[in-house]
């Protein structure tokens, strides 16, 4: 359902904070972009490392719940966050675009569409059993097969948009697998860090609904217990660990005893409650907040490059958003420096279209649509809106310019200061706020007018990203699985398409530009801002730092006394 616009009172927030604290004492009762020819291998490091003591409860205040903890059913971020802290892979990710091997202990290239990976050996899942060959071949299986997720009804993984071209995963020996992908794919070890292996002796015995109700990987934390909507999620260190990626120190069991993820959907009661000492870490923190809790001497603001770009997508099949003089306009008329400056206190950067302007790939010749009200009141004039009523509202004949603008609870700061900005040029805006599970079939369904969202680009590539949002929907397939416009362009569409196949980096560049520069001039979207990733913790939380992906790993995470 949709949620009020209404902001809780900061009494509200120190009502609430007790409830948390509450909340926590049940709780406690209860390397750069890799090559795609040649080897990457692991350096040199013990597989096991003295653990240190462990001890502590690390509580996370989550700005909203995950969507599933099956590694191979989610396509969101908070599900990835939680689950990579049970489950690993065959690679990983450090805080920023660095890929380092994992589960893998050795990967080689056979050629430019042929991947020979030799994985570690002695690696335990949480259930006691080691990792072989045959469960990343089930793993991926899985993830590449039509109807390889049976529950809740059968249907292809979600992830699978994140590895489309893998053709063929093959076991060659116990410990050693060969993936061949249907043609050259250059980010293929950056997107392999999205896929997590799982257990196919476990899943095979409790099927997919076991496995989504008592998860078991081969990660630093173990899978105790979950409400039944995963806003509150309980792990326990796995004291077997193997000890993760040998070059990201420290290696070894992790060093808190248990994790709880908790669902504090309010920016100011995360705040609140981090102030009080009921969590110990908070994402998603507004820039309005950041000041209150840089004042708190036991609080730690922290921040990393972002890699969600954001727009506020218009519905193209109907109007006013069908004629794309109304769009472009909208473009003009909202201001992403000022949006920057007062939502973000600078620390947010304009978009220069589709793409973020930290992508491998972006066209540099763009540059974001400019501030100009007056040229875009020309251009709603254009397109026969206008203020004839003389009442302050835009116009054409009897419609007047009104638009629902739906969006998640996180981004409210800056869906109140888009609507603001539209209201400015005579629109009459309403923000409405929902669950996402609730809005996102409505809105593939066409069935909503404008969305404000970001979409994640943590490979710093258009792959598993730019199909996503700008290529034509596909049912049943995975191409515009989060294109919320309805934009449709079959030129678009060709180059994403080859734009994912093709090895020689001059030839993508160009063909990434020229469907950046379609996709800026039909503007299906107002393309906004990418904020920074801004996150803040307890003093007494050691060893870490924000991940530019947004994940917050906790397997070398400690808690001072």
């Amino acid at each position: 359902m949709a949620q009020s616009t209404t902001l809780a009172s900061p009494r509200a927030v120190l009502l609430m904070v007790p409830c948390l604290l509450v909340i926590a004492a049940t709780l406690a009762a209860c390397g750069p972009v890799a090559p795609t020819a040649g080897q990457v291998a692991a350096t040199a490091a013990p597989l096991t490392a003295e653990p240190p003591a462990a001890g502590g409860r690390i509580i996370v205040g989550l700005a909203y719940a995950p969507t599933s903890l099956d590694p191979g059913d989610h396509r969101e971020r908070q599900s990835e966050t939680v689950i990579r802290n049970i489950f690993d892979g065959l690679v990983t990710r450090d805080t920023r675009s660095g890929v380092h091997l994992e589960l893998a202990e050795r990967i080689d290239w056979l050629d430019e569409q042929t991947v020979e990976i030799r994985l570690r050996r002695g690696v335990l899942f949480h259930d006691g059993v080691e990792m072989t060959a045959d469960d990343v071949v089930f793993t991926f299986e899985r993830i590449i097969k039509k109807n390889g997720i049976e529950y809740p009804e059968p249907h292809t993984s979600p992830r699978k948009g994140l590895i489309t071209p893998l053709e063929s995963i093959d076991k060659t020996a116990d410990y050693t697998v060969v993936m061949r992908f249907s043609g050259p794919w250059p980010p293929a070890l950056q997107m392999l860090v999205h896929q997590q292996i799982v257990p196919k002796h476990y899943l095979e015995r409790v099927g997919t609904r076991g496995f989504t109700e008592h998860p078991v990987g081969t990660g630093p934390f173990r899978f105790i217990s979950a409400s039944a909507d995963l806003s509150v999620i309980v792990l326990e260190r796995f004291d077997d660990y193997y000890g993760g990626a040998p070059d990201l120190t420290p290696v070894g069991p992790a060093c808190v005893q248990r994790v709880v993820f908790q669902v504090i959907p309010d920016a100011l009661t995360r705040a609140a409650a981090l102030r009080a000492g009921a969590v110990h870490i908070i994402q998603t923190v507004p820039l309005d907040v950041v000041a209150r809790l840089s004042e708190a001497p036991d609080v730690s603001v922290l921040s990393a490059p972002g890699t969600r770009p954001t727009w506020m997508e218009l519905n193209v099949r109907r109007p006013p958003f069908n004629d794309v003089l109304v769009r472009q306009a909208l473009n003009y008329a909202v201001s992403k420096w000022g949006i920057a400056d007062r939502v973000y206190a600078g620390q947010a950067l304009a978009l220069p279209g589709p793409l973020s302007p930290y992508n491998n790939f972006v066209n540099e010749a763009l540059q974001a649509y400019p501030y100009d009200q007056d040229k875009a009141l020309a251009m709603l004039a254009e397109a026969g809106w206008t203020d004839s009523n003389s009442d302050g509202i835009l116009n054409k004949g009897h419609q007047r310019f009104i638009v629902t603008l739906d969006t998640l609870e996180v981004w409210r700061p800056l869906a109140e200061a888009v609507a603001e900005e539209l209201r400015a040029i005579g629109i009459e805006v309403t923000v409405r706020y929902w669950e996402r599970s609730v809005i996102q079939p409505r809105l593939l369904a066409g069935e909503r007018m404008a969305y404000l969202d970001g979409w994640g680009d943590s490979a710093f590539d258009p792959v598993g990203h730019f199909e996503a949002k700008w290529h034509s929907y596909v049912e049943g397939e995975l191409y515009g699985r989060g294109n919320y416009s309805g934009y449709s362009s079959g030129r678009v569409d060709e180059l994403i398409r080859m734009g994912e196949v093709t090895a020689d980096r001059k030839r993508r560049q160009e063909i990434y530009d020229e469907a950046q520069e379609i996709i800026y001039e039909e503007a299906p979207a107002i393309f906004l801002v990418l904020p920074r990733e801004v996150a803040a913790a307890s003093t007494r939380i050691q060893n870490w730092e924000p991940a530019s992906d947004g994940r917050i790993n906790l397997h070398d995470v400690c808690l001072a006394p």
